[in-house]
């Protein structure tokens, strides 16, 4: 997967997605996902100038992040595993997110197995790099849903748009970091989110299980919560966090 750094690998990847991204086009942040060893992607990356690369995507590739990409570009050759592989495997795991298939075989033959091997879209090389993004967009357009510019649980209450949170009527003074977590968190009430899910999410980066930079900002933001109610962030022993009421596993955590 890709994030964060200009380094260019064959065989990398990339998505796109609306929030914490590196690429801005038009009104909304994009983050990258690609998969091909191509000499283009070195134009693909001057729209993302902070993607960083696996070499070892292409032998157990899958997005990370536990989910929130909005596009995956993927490439029919890849170095050492089969594109069409790679996509039937992904959307025989569950995974929903729009593909972009890119590949040189134009054949009608080819088409029709790229389609019903899972692809949304089918783009033929050469192409013209500019019909690539615009087809990027309409299928991101496609898949993404209303968005919702006011979310709340409980008396807690956050205007997305104008980036402004708070509980009982009272502001809450959040860092960007902690508005995003929040975000995360009333987007999935009631649900147990793992470290690895929300660090993919808010941080754009897999959680290495080390750093307590997740543990300092759950911290942070249950601290501007609860100096206006009782706790609404549980701890959920060895599965994550969980915004609602604590279950039967839950902890007081940090």
């Amino acid at each position: 997967m890709c994030r964060g750094s200009s380094t260019s690998v064959p065989g990398s990847c990339g998505g796109l997605g609306p929030e914490a991204s590196p690429w801005r086009a038009g009104s909304w942040w994009w983050r990258t996902t690609r998969a091909s060893p191509d000499p283009w992607s070195r134009g693909f990356r001057t729209r993302a100038s902070r993607s960083r690369t696996r070499p070892t995507a292409t032998r157990r590739w899958r997005p990370s992040g536990g989910g929130g990409w909005d596009l995956i570009v993927l490439d029919w050759w890849l170095p050492g595993r089969d594109g069409l592989e790679v996509l039937g495997e992904y959307r025989r795991s569950g995974g929903n997110t729009p593909v972009l298939f890119l590949t040189a075989r134009d054949a009608v033959g080819d088409r029709v197995r790229g389609l019903d091997g899972g692809a949304d879209d089918y783009l033929c090389k050469p192409f013209a790099f500019e019909e690539m993004l615009a087809r990027a967009r309409a299928l991101v357009r496609r898949g993404r849903p209303v968005e919702v510019t006011t979310l709340s649980y409980r008396d807690v209450r956050v205007e997305v748009m104008e980036q402004k949170a708070e509980r009982a009527g009272r502001p809450l003074d959040l860092t960007a970091k902690e508005l995003a977590l929040l975000v995360f968190f009333l987007r999935h009430p009631g649900e147990v989110l793992s470290r690895s899910r929300i660090y993919g999410h808010v941080w754009g980066e897999d959680y290495d299980f080390i750093s307590n930079t997740l543990d300092v900002h759950i911290k942070e933001l249950r601290r501007a919560l609860e100096s206006s109610g009782p706790r609404l962030i549980q701890t959920v022993r060895g599965r994550g966090y969980l915004l609602g009421a604590p279950p039967a596993a839950a902890e007081d955590g940090p």
